[in-house]
Parts: C-alpha cells; sequence; structure tokens
C-alpha cells in the first residue's frame, strides 16, 4: 500500500476543528473538537463534527460528519454555542460525548452506540440527589470537560477554569478540579477536588483552560494551556486525582519558548492552545490548533510526534508543516501555501513581530470543498516557512503568487540563513501567475524559507519543488 503524504493541518483545508480531543477506538483514530467557521465573529459556532482515520494510515481522513447539532440542547443558554468537548467509552459499550454550552456552567452529556455516529442528549453532569453540578451560584465553574476511564473501571471527570473573566456567569472560577463519576458516566459521586488552582499570574504556566488527561505507563498527565499563552503545558501524577507536578512545556503552535522565542518574535500568529496526547500504533503525538485569517475564531488542528522518556518527561516539539507524516515530506511536486508552519513580519528592531505580517486565509469557491486557502499579506521583509523536506535531485523551485508587487523572493534554508536562490518577482493582477528559478539543495533534510523583498504586497497559493 502507498501511503501518501500528510500535512499540518491534517484535515481539509476548509475544515476548522479547533480544541481537538484524539482518541484511538478499536483500530481508527477520531479526531473530536469543537467546531469554528471561516469568517466567524466567535468561538465555536458549529456544529460538533468528527473525522477519523486507521490507526495504519494517518493519511486516509474520513468525514463522519455531523454528530451533534447546537439545537440538540434541550434549553437555551446564551449563543448557544458548543464549546471544547471530550469522548470515552462507558463500561456499557456506549460512548459519552461531554461538553458546556457558552455562558453556561454546567457539563451536559450525549450519547451514542458508536464513536461518531449521531449522538443524543442524555442530560446534565449531577450528584446522587440530583443537583445539576454548576446549576447553584455557589458551585465551582464548569468549563472545558475531559474524561478519564481508569483501568480499575474508575470513571474521572475533569473541569473548571483559570480565567477570573468566566465569574461573569456568577460561579467561582477556582482552577482545574475533578470528580468521580458513577458507571452511568453522568452522577458525580465524590466532591471536586482542585488539581491546579487558578492564578492569572501571566509570567508563569499557571493553569488557565483546557484540562485533557491521559494515563500513560502508570503515569496520569494533565494537559493544558497556560495562563502565559505559552502554549500546551503539562503536569504528571501516579495519582489521577491529586499531587500533579509541573513538567513543562509540549507545544506552541507559534513556537513560543523554543530557541527563546517570546511573543515578541513568535514564529507564528499567537493565540489560545487546546489539545491532547495520544498513543496511535505505538508512536504518541500532541494534539493542537492553530490560528487563521488573522482572527481567534478560525481555528485549525494540527498535530506533531512527540516522545515519552523513561523519567515520563515529554521535551516541547516545534510546529512543522508535516506533522503525522511521521518524518520529512520526501516528495517532489506541489506543496499548498497553507501548510506554512512559520509567518512572520519584517524585522524590527531585530525581532519579527507576527502580529501584522503574512497569514492564512481562504477565498470561497462554488461550495465548501472547493475553496481555496493561501497565505496573504506578503510584505517586504516577510518570512514563509515549511518544515521539513527530504529531497535529493533539485533542480527548480517555483511559486505560484498574486497581487501587485515587485521584487525578488529570496529562498533560505534557514531562518536567517543565506540566500541559495531567488525568484524575480513582478505580480499586477488578480490572476495566479508562476515564477521560478533554479536551485541545488545538498542538504539531507531542510526547511524552506521564502522571504520578499520589494514594493507591494503579494498573495501565495504553492510552491513546487523539482
Amino acid at each position: 500500500m502507498t501511503i501518501k503524504q500528510v500535512f499540518n493541518p491534517f484535515l481539509p483545508s476548509y475544515e476548522y476543528v479547533p480544541d481537538p480531543e484524539a482518541h484511538v477506538f478499536e483500530d481508527r483514530l477520531y479526531i473530536f473538537g469543537s467546531h469554528d467557521l471561516f469568517g466567524g465573529d466567535d468561538y465555536c459556532q458549529g456544529d460538533y463534527v468528527c473525522w477519523s482515520a486507521p490507526v495504519h494510515d494517518l493519511s486516509d481522513w474520513n468525514y463522519e460528519g455531523v454528530i451533534y447539532r447546537k439545537n440538540q440542547h434541550p434549553y437555551k443558554i446564551g449563543t448557544g454555542n458548543l464549546y471544547a468537548p471530550d469522548v470515552a467509552k462507558g463500561p456499557d459499550g456506549r460512548y459519552y460525548l461531554y461538553y458546556s454550552v457558552a455562558d453556561s456552567s454546567i457539563i451536559s452529556v450525549a450519547v451514542c452506540e458508536t464513536p461518531a455516529g449521531q449522538y443524543k442528549y442524555y442530560g446534565d453532569v449531577r450528584d446522587k440527589n440530583g443537583h445539576i453540578t454548576g446549576s447553584d451560584k455557589s458551585d465551582y465553574f464548569e468549563f472545558d470537560p475531559a474524561v478519564l476511564v481508569d483501568d480499575d473501571g474508575q470513571i474521572y471527570l475533569y473541569s473548571g477554569s483559570g480565567q477570573k473573566s468566566n465569574e461573569k456567569v456568577g460561579n467561582p472560577v477556582v482552577g482545574s478540579f475533578v470528580r468521580k463519576l458513577d458507571k452511568d458516566m453522568i452522577t458525580v459521586i465524590t466532591e471536586p477536588k482542585i488539581i491546579m488552582h487558578a492564578d492569572e499570574d501571566r509570567t508563569k504556566p499557571n493553569f488557565f483552560e483546557g484540562s485533557s488527561v491521559r494515563k500513560i505507563n502508570d503515569l496520569y498527565y494533565f494537559i493544558y494551556f497556560a495562563t502565559d499563552i505559552s502554549g500546551l503545558n503539562y503536569c504528571t501524577s501516579q495519582y489521577p486525582d491529586r499531587d500533579f507536578i509541573y513538567r513543562g512545556r509540549v507545544h506552541s503552535s507559534a513556537d513560543l519558548g523554543l530557541d527563546g522565542r517570546t511573543t515578541r518574535n513568535a514564529a507564528n500568529a499567537i493565540g489560545n492552545n487546546h489539545g491532547s496526547i495520544e498513543c496511535i500504533n505505538g508512536k504518541y503525538y500532541v494534539f493542537n490548533h492553530r490560528n487563521t485569517n488573522r482572527s481567534f475564531f478560525s481555528r485549525q488542528t494540527i498535530a506533531e510526534p512527540i516522545i515519552i522518556q523513561p523519567d515520563g518527561s515529554i521535551a516541547q516539539v516545534e510546529s512543522t508543516s508535516c506533522g503525522l507524516n511521521d518524518g520529512p515530506l520526501k516528495e517532489k511536486g506541489e506543496y499548498p501555501a497553507y501548510i506554512a508552519c512559520n509567518l512572520m513580519n519584517e524585522k524590527i528592531d531585530g525581532v519579527r513581530n507576527p502580529l501584522k505580517g503574512p497569514f492564512i486565509t481562504q477565498e470561497e469557491g462554488v461550495d465548501l470543498e472547493h475553496s481555496v486557502q493561501y497565505v496573504r499579506n506578503i510584505k517586504n521583509g516577510c518570512l514563509i516557512g515549511f518544515k521539513y523536506f527530504q529531497i535529493n535531485d533539485v533542480n527548480k523551485i517555483s511559486v505560484k503568487i498574486r497581487g501587485t508587487a515587485k521584487g525578488k523572493i529570496k529562498v533560505l534554508l534557514e531562518e536567517e540563513g543565506i540566500k541559495i536562490t531567488e525568484i524575480l518577482v513582478n505580480s499586477n493582477g488578480k490572476e495566479w501567475i508562476t515564477s521560478e528559478s533554479a536551485l541545488s539543495i545538498n542538504d539531507n533534510i531542510f526547511p524552506i524559507y521564502f522571504m520578499f523583498e520589494g514594493e507591494g504586497s503579494l498573495e501565495m497559493l504553492s510552491f513546487t519543488i523539482s
């Protein structure tokens, strides 16, 4: 079987599924998440959808369709948007979807016979006396549920927030907390225990949102987004409900923390991160999302392989264009520009601020599947990066561009590297044109950076290595 290459983002370019909880059920990997809309003006405006792939071929993604609609929630709360969910298989063999509705402090549950079928509303999480947790203003603020069915059959529900602004709904924000659930998957049978307190000190990696939990090699891993916006951080414990110890950062979609990067010279757009880790065919991966369209509301799922050391530690991994490909991209041919993992503005005072630089956006087609994603707002000094490639006998490189611009595109093999070739640019129109240059690469594994020098503004659809 020939397995095609996999890019980041690994779902189709028109799909916007952030907050990914990746789960392997039987022999398939399922991605459950929120559902953003391109051009949306708020978080999570779509219905829940699901994508899956066989664990032996992570290039073969199948759209499972809408699995739960906003209008299936039986009562009106705020906007009705469905926030980050999680899914677990219950002791009865059914699948339970946990979610919270925007502007509420309640965790709700839907149930289905299969991982990606049509879920039906099951009820709100409640105690054994029938009290819906979060419904009283003295209850802890509920948010971003995560569920763990442990090896001994015990079921743990994690919830909570570190954002004091969420106290607008009236419930106290205390951090992330955990309770046990009964075997019915909806009744809490223990009092909440705080595992990470709320502390909005923006200089430290304190808990902000996005609880996600896995058990790996007898350690419990708690993944979360930190108050210092540094990305996905993690803690570990020998217990599912206490004694979690901070271990570090796993991934940042903007590579914050790697090579001394801060918010002043981030490698990509900065926004919230929310994700999970999962074992697939004996290998571990971190799943996260990236921002597009210079917006917080059009996020796309990405993934990277990680290595868990014998002591349980995980070194931070960088964002790349290849992710689930399990290695560099190896084929000659055309690559879409939207798989760029680095998008940076021109240098100002020695750093590249990403806030006003190039960004990924979308041109609507006749239908969703024929929409076109591309990089926009490429001006003098901007840098577009793609990682990694392992291609021999390269003779030529070309770019498909449009816009009103004149100058040259320098091709680099390092972010601040020496030019290896340049492509002359003279574009003045709305049609895509191709410009090319001879190229010879001897490096075994390399990134490719494009840096525009000149006047005007460019858009980039793709580049071709041949």
